[in-house]
């Protein structure tokens, strides 16, 4: 059954128009991925979904009594709001039934025997519901999505009290607390470590409402939905699979479109010479022959009737990127021994050792505050261990991506800031500048306006150009659409380097690193293989040692 359509919906934002008269439906049950580059509208059509935004055009109608629930960006609570509460406000219903019992039974306490009957009847007519519901299962409830989102810690933490992530997740909580008919999802990954993003994804699979998704996380989608729609240049094409078959369909459409213009731009070339020649045959003849030029003029309104196609695209602008090392360094470029970690009373890590030779492609994985980052701080000389010895090999030239781009406001514009690191004239500038999607007088824009993922491409940019024979990377793929990842990925393979980084992403992660260093409850593990293989190998060490994950 449809919970909701939307037909001919347009939306304009000042003279740009984001969509052109889209359509579509939601059943109950399906499972959909919403993709697209960034800047197309993903977010504008979710918020058009969830009530929060009216279009321009269009409408979108629902099933009577059906709920939408959408996961914000930035959620707003009252500051003083603990967590615990505002998880058990989702179930308001419940509580409010459970109240009633308390008082039904101190009623029951001081009851006359003939009125204890009636009373005995209410009591468990709404017993009976408040159970069915699931009341007496509230706080298990929420306890297995804090403990699934890995957010326990938070439960008795203020609003006010909670950082940008935590919020996002809190409020992610709360939204499948709430067990909305649509649950709609705007990068629910983000600031997620990789387990939970892993606990989501089974939790999304035996969701029993209809969820869409829109994330850059290619395993996540593969794992999660049935259907993907792909918003492209103000259309909203359907695909019926997975985020991989979407993929392989998508290259099928384009190519068979790409030939089906070719085809019909054929035809028109010969309806043109086949007019032009009865015009001047009709004209060469003596009289003119009015017949040859009747059927030019038939067929002129025929190709006038012709729809043309528009040529399809099927190779959009896209990032050049194409990372160089300078000199290579020593064979041994990282080297740590029994470094120890603490933060005031928490140790991070204690007795830790490290490895990194030439050309290695080495991940660092594990949860949320196991101090990945912090470890990355230690090999860049911002962090100073405890105890222990880190040694960087001769001759390394460290170039550094943080997934904190920018954060701090300089004031400069975009080339400005990209010649700070890559002193280079103003014309060669703009012209770098050009491979990375700045076009124009765009790039006198204040960096401060920038999006994230238009943050993280400038990043791209300097560190393109600086030679670097080793690259420390943490998250490198946030903010990035799907197209973006793969120039990134596709540079990072040929790069002659050693890349050391952290990351959420586990496609990335399978695809680019065959050192996996596993950091979790203040140990550093070392695994020779992609992410994937790593996990496998330490789920068997620590089946065999009888520890749980």
């Amino acid at each position: 059954m449809i919970i909701t359509q939307f037909q001919q919906i347009t939306c304009h934002f000042a003279a740009q128009k984001l969509f052109n008269s889209i359509k579509g439906e939601v059943a109950e049950g399906q499972r959909l991925g919403l993709v697209g580059r960034n800047g197309e509208g993903k977010t504008t059509l979710l918020a058009v979904l969830s009530g929060e935004l009216k279009p321009t055009e269009g409408a979108v109608t629902w099933k009577r009594g059906s709920t939408v629930g959408r996961l914000a960006q930035s959620p707003e609570e009252p500051a003083h709001a603990v967590t615990h509460e505002l998880l058990r406000s989702v179930f308001k219903k419940l509580a409010d039934k459970q109240e009633a019992l308390e008082k039904l039974e101190a009623r029951m306490a001081a009851a006359s025997p003939d009125d204890l009957e009636s009373l005995l009847g209410k009591y468990g007519s709404l017993q009976e519901e408040f159970m069915r519901e699931g009341g007496y299962e509230i706080e298990a409830r929420i306890d297995q999505v804090l403990n699934g989102l890995k957010i326990s810690s938070l439960k008795q933490k203020e609003w006010g009290m909670l950082s940008g992530g935590e919020r996002t997740k809190v409020g992610l909580a709360k939204l499948l607390l709430q067990e909305p008919d649509l649950l709609l999802l705007d990068e629910p990954t983000n600031h997620l470590d990789l387990a939970s993003i892993e606990w989501l994804a089974g939790f999304i699979n035996h969701y029993k409402g209809a969820v869409l998704i829109v994330s850059h996380d290619r395993y996540f989608l593969d794992e999660t939905v049935k259907e993907v729609w792909e918003l492209d240049q103000g259309e909203l094409v359907t695909y019926k699979g997975n985020y991989s078959a979407f993929v392989k369909e998508r290259e099928k459409r384009l190519l068979n479109e790409f030939q089906q213009y070719q085809d019909q731009q054929k035809k028109i070339r010969k309806m043109r010479e086949t007019i032009s020649r009865l015009k001047e045959w009709a004209n060469r003849a003596n009289p003119p022959n009015a017949g040859m030029h009747r059927r030019a003029k038939s067929m002129e309104k025929a190709l006038s009737r012709i729809e043309v196609m528009e040529r399809p695209v099927l190779k959009k602008k896209q990032m050049v990127l194409g990372f160089e090392a300078g000199d290579r360094s020593g064979t041994d470029v990282i080297r740590l021994q029994g470094v120890w970690k603490l933060f005031g009373d928490k140790v991070l890590f204690s007795e830790v050792s490290m490895q990194v030779r030439w050309g290695e492609r080495v991940a660092v994985v594990g949860p949320n505050g196991a101090g990945k980052s912090t470890l990355l701080g230690l090999l860049l000389g911002r962090e100073m261990a405890d105890e222990g010895e880190i040694r960087l090999g001769s001759r390394l030239s460290i170039g550094y991506l943080s997934q904190h781009a920018f954060e701090m406001d300089s004031g400069r514009s975009i080339i400005e800031e990209f010649r700070e690191a890559v002193p280079v004239a103003e014309s060669d500038a703009r012209h770098l500048l050009a491979k990375f999607l700045f076009f124009g007088s765009m790039v006198f824009q204040p960096v401060r306006t920038l999006s994230g993922g238009e943050r993280m491409r400038l990043r791209l940019a300097q560190l393109m150009h600086q030679n670097h024979n080793l690259l420390i990377l943490d998250e490198p793929t946030n903010h990035l659409d799907l197209e973006a990842k793969e120039v990134m990925e596709e540079a990072l393979a040929e790069y002659p380097g050693t890349i050391v980084a952290v990351s959420h992403d586990r496609y990335f992660l399978d695809k680019l690193f065959n050192v996996t260093y596993w950091l979790e409850d203040e140990t550093l593990e070392r695994f020779e293989g992609s992410y994937t293989e790593a996990r496998r190998k330490r789920s068997a060490g620590r089946e065999k040692t009888g520890v749980k994950d």
